[in-house]
């Protein structure tokens, strides 16, 4: 069964070659089934585990080309840090990021000389955490490699791109008892923050349902020949549903409780056609032929709609459209039974009735006294160090605090998995006329019991911030 199991979750994950058609894919039937083996028990419970404490996390980063350098340069920040290893396909990423720690008390080995130099990383005895910051494909593959060396991984997001890789990070977490940790930063966003604040304080009351999106141009940066290593992010744009899910859910996830009280159940998922993006590689096909092998391929349409329903009832909303002229926008709208949140397009509000949202005043009050613990602290120093206007400085500070001082990290390996399969599974829906499928439990039952994330600080909070 468990072979089975593995080959459909390999066709319904599209296995990263694009959507097939629905009459290659199994039944409905057939994934029903083999959701239900999901009974088994598992190997471990990763929520709130706890790995022994590291007085000094020794890091390696793999993938230096967008996200890579900066993460480096966030953790120099960080007391009881060290950069010692660094990996790229291309050396020059890796030399411009060594010049960078020049005079630092970071003197990192390095690896560029093969497409799978990481395997030399991750067999290093002297590093703690593998931090994956490489295009999609290589986040699951990686993660896996490098817990079996016994190191605690942290990846981009989206952690997986296929079910079969969700589970195959979900049972390497448990065998090896490593952390996963998706690097979902909004996670750690100011206004996120306040609202699940707000939500464990009982003033949002039970959250029936929530709006959460990737709202984003990137047509510029998915044809660049210059942005995207070998052109990667615009090949995963072949595939047809919602590819990056994670921004939007992940707040929603933390609010909502799930994988620690609640979970999700089923989606339903719709795509319009692609307005834009064939008509683009066409036109530059016609000015310059390396285009031309972009061309004639089919590419996901403008906007798709996900919506979720959970195990307790309440509904999320996502969306995706990384191609149509819009504003940026991550949605972010919480509806609970005694207030509700929002914060685009507007700066973030609150509201406790139907009326108005609270003036600039009550806000700001509201913000005073229920300011998480975490901003409390670090806030304003994250401010300043940057990453996405401090979010990501706040995530990286909290994981190594946690790891620090021997803590559950926040976002754990069931995270990563859920949060990541919505993409291949709304390729399914939309692959077959929006039909609803099952979102797997990758608790496999355990979201009964789980507690909800600490966010109070009282243990841990002891890591500096270094100038």
């Amino acid at each position: 069964m468990k072979s089975n199991r593995r080959n459909f979750l390999k066709y319904s994950g599209m296995t990263g070659l694009g959507i097939a058609g629905a009459s290659m894919m199994p039944s409905y039937a057939s994934f029903k089934e083999i959701v239900e083996e999901q009974n088994k028990p598992a190997h471990f419970n990763m929520s709130g585990f706890a790995a022994p404490k590291l007085e000094t996390v020794r890091i390696g980063f793999i993938g230096l080309g967008n996200r890579g350098p900066y993460a480096v340069e966030r953790i120099t920040h960080i007391e009881g840090t060290a950069v010692t290893a660094l990996c790229d396909i291309r050396p020059e990423k890796v030399s411009a990021v060594v010049k960078a720690l020049d005079g630092s008390i970071h003197h990192p080995a390095t690896y560029s000389r093969g497409k799978e130099e990481w395997k030399k990383l991750c067999d290093r005895k002297d590093i703690d955490l593998v931090y994956i910051a490489t295009p999609w494909a290589l986040h699951t593959p990686i993660a896996v490699y490098a817990m079996k060396q016994g190191k605690h991984v942290c990846i981009e997001v989206p952690a997986a791109k296929t079910v079969e890789e969700c589970w195959q990070l979900v049972e390497t977490s448990e065998q090896t008892r490593k952390h996963c940790m998706i690097l979902e930063n909004c996670c750690y966003d100011f206004f996120e923050l306040l609202t699940l604040n707000l939500t464990r304080q009982g003033l949002m009351g039970e959250i029936v349902h929530a709006d959460g999106g990737y709202i984003h141009t990137l047509m510029d940066s998915n044809f660049s020949k210059d942005k995207y290593y070998d052109m990667w992010r615009l090949k995963e744009n072949f595939r047809n549903g919602n590819l990056y899910p994670t921004h939007g859910l992940g707040p929603i996830a933390q609010t909502m409780n799930i994988n620690r009280g609640d979970k999700m159940d089923y989606l339903v998922a719709v795509s319009g056609k692609d307005f834009q993006m064939s008509k683009m590689a066409k036109e530059l096909a016609s000015k310059d032929d390396y285009y031309k092998q972009f061309a004639n391929k089919n590419y996901r349409g403008n906007m798709n709609t996900t919506t979720i329903k959970t195990a307790k009832g309440a509904t999320i909303m996502l969306q995706h459209d990384v191609t149509s002229p819009n504003v940026y926008s991550r949605i972010f709208k919480v509806s609970g039974t005694k207030g509700s949140a929002l914060k685009y397009p507007i700066e973030g509000r609150i509201a406790f009735g139907h009326e108005e949202w609270q003036t600039n005043e009550e806000y700001k009050k509201l913000e005073e006294k229920y300011q998480p613990p975490i901003v409390k602290k670090v806030g304003e120093l994250a401010k300043q160090l940057g990453g996405h206007g401090g979010m990501d400085f706040l995530m990286d500070w909290r994981t190594i605090d946690c790891l620090r001082n021997g803590l559950p990290l926040d976002i754990d390996v069931y995270d990563a998995a859920s949060w990541s399969a919505i993409a291949p599974l709304s390729e399914w829906s939309v692959a077959n006329r929006s039909n609803s499928i099952d979102i797997p439990d990758f608790t496999r039952g355990s979201w009964k019991t789980n507690q909800p994330i600490d966010i109070s600080l009282e243990k841990g909070g002891t890591t500096k911030v270094l100038s």
